[in-house]
């Protein structure tokens, strides 16, 4: 059995799950490129916990609709694949092991990092998914520790998401997304650092990546806390030593939203 890639992707704003646009439309071709998983593990931005990994741990996990100020019909959507807490237990033991504090998550919802991608990407919502915490004390090295205790789910068909976005400046996104400016220019300051995350990513740069906020331009322009981008180490790290990345997709949204997609091989 072929080993599935680790994928990072960009989840953007929650109304992707309504629109149409360039990532939604790469969303929901993401299917066909992969053999159908096992299961699905998904370390998402929107899923923080400081000092500890938390991994959800329910059946039947809820929807959480953790925005605000959008369409009545997006809280009305909903994400109900099952949950699995068997495959839970197993991934806290491998943290524990790898030296990570971790624990079961009991009444954790998907979060829109997960469930928006998933819905637009899996619609028949039939494979099970755990969620994994980012922790936004820490940064890019704990990340793709946290990434390779997870390498071991490879081997048994699970497909390992990092779920955030490659540029995350909230103030600048909201200019836009307020008057509806899905199609506003791109800054040369979103630009250039995209630019040289996909390069360094495709060159297997990991030192250049773990120091990416002092050698990437406009890091902190592009992600003025980042916790966002740690969902991208920990799919790296989950590749193994000398993964390569490949650019799915790229394409921006509201201007200053870099929705690229990764796939680690």
């Amino acid at each position: 059995m072929s080993l599935l890639p680790t994928l990072f992707v960009s989840h953007g704003s929650p109304d992707i799950a309504l629109a149409r646009t360039p990532a939604t439309d790469f969303l929901k071709t993401l299917r066909q490129r992969l053999p159908r998983p096992e299961a699905i593990v998904v370390a998402s931005a929107h899923f923080e916990a400081e000092g500890h990994v938390a991994v959800s741990g329910d059946a039947h996990p809820e929807t959480i609709h953790d925005f605000g100020g959008f369409a009545r019909e997006l809280y009305e959507l909903s994400y109900p694949a099952p949950g699995d807490p068997k495959r839970a237990a197993e991934i806290v033991a491998s943290l524990q092991q790898a030296g990570f504090r971790s624990a079961v998550a009991a009444r954790r919802g998907f979060d829109h990092g997960t469930w928006v991608p998933l819905r637009l990407a899996f619609p028949e919502a039939d494979i099970p998914v755990v969620q994994v915490s980012v922790d936004p004390s820490q940064g890019p090295e704990h990340h793709l520790r946290l990434g390779a205790a997870l390498s071991f789910l490879r081997e048994r068909g699970v497909l390992v998401v990092g779920s955030g976005s490659l540029t995350h400046n909230l103030r600048a996104a909201f200019a836009h997304l307020r008057v509806g400016e899905r199609d506003a220019p791109t800054p040369a300051w979103v630009s250039d650092f995209a630019r040289w995350m996909g390069e360094k990513l495709v060159a297997g740069d990991r030192a250049a990546l773990e120091a990416y906020r002092d050698e990437a331009p406009f890091a902190r322009e592009n992600h003025p806390t980042d916790e966002h981008l740690m969902p991208l180490y920990v799919a790296l790290g989950a590749a193994g030593e000398g993964a390569r990345a490949e650019k799915l997709h790229e394409s921006r949204d509201y201007g200053v939203l870099a929705m690229e997609a990764f796939a680690f091989h």
